[in-house]
């Protein structure tokens, strides 16, 4: 839920040294990673923010105006995942449109244009972004692997918050711990154990904070 200083000032080197301008932020609570994320941003850098919770980021605002950042950052209200879903899919709207009965008699030749211009659309989404970071439900982690892995581009880099968990990851499933370490413990050892194996990316775990791991999109 919260990123801890130091990887913060990790995160905004590495975000200077990959010259990231387009970002996405997947959990944004009061900020602090946002902050950081815009200051290491030139000034015509872009994150797209979402969250469930507007009125946490609204609390962390102030400071971002203050760090006159704001132009920086597009908030966005609401479950993250439709909205991936919605980014991956934009062409088929174009298609439906076309289909829906306002304009009903397509020739082959042009439903053939129309089909290419939606290949178009779809991929105007596909490896737009040169870093991700993601620092929300845990339950979803894996969900979010599989839409942003076509979001970030080849070379770009995305970055799992709590991947040590409190260092559940490192337990025996029977060794005590809180209730809610206990049952986010799986989500995130299948989050990691997906990377792992996931030939698309090269990837670094570090324990930084609750642990971080970043992978960079391979061809």
């Amino acid at each position: 839920m919260t990123t801890f200083a130091d990887e913060g000032q990790f995160l905004s080197m590495l975000l200077k040294l990959i010259n990231a301008k387009n970002t996405m932020e997947i959990g944004v609570y009061t900020g602090y990673s946002l902050l950081t994320t815009a200051l290491a941003l030139p000034d015509d850098g872009k994150i797209l923010a979402m969250d469930i919770n507007r009125e946490n980021y609204e609390l962390g605002l102030p400071v971002i105006e203050k760090a006159d950042v704001a132009h920086k950052i597009e908030f966005r209200e609401g479950l993250p995942s439709p909205f991936l879903t919605r980014c991956l899919k934009t062409g088929n709207s174009v298609f439906n449109y076309l289909q829906d009965g306002r304009i009903s008699h397509l020739d082959s030749k042009f439903e053939h244009c129309v089909s290419v211009c939606v290949m178009y659309v779809q991929k105007a989404n596909h490896g737009s972004y040169d870093f991700i970071f993601v620092d929300a439900d845990k339950d979803n982690y894996i969900n979010y692997h599989k839409r942003l892995i076509d979001l970030v581009k080849v070379g770009g880099v995305i970055g799992y918050n709590n991947t040590l968990w409190n260092g559940s990851v490192a337990q025996p499933a029977d060794a005590p711990m809180r209730k809610y370490v206990r049952y986010y413990r799986n989500f995130v050892m299948e989050l990691n154990k997906a990377l792992a194996a996931d030939p698309r990316i090269e990837i670094c775990m570090l324990p930084v904070g609750d642990g971080i791991t970043l992978y960079r999109r391979i061809p």
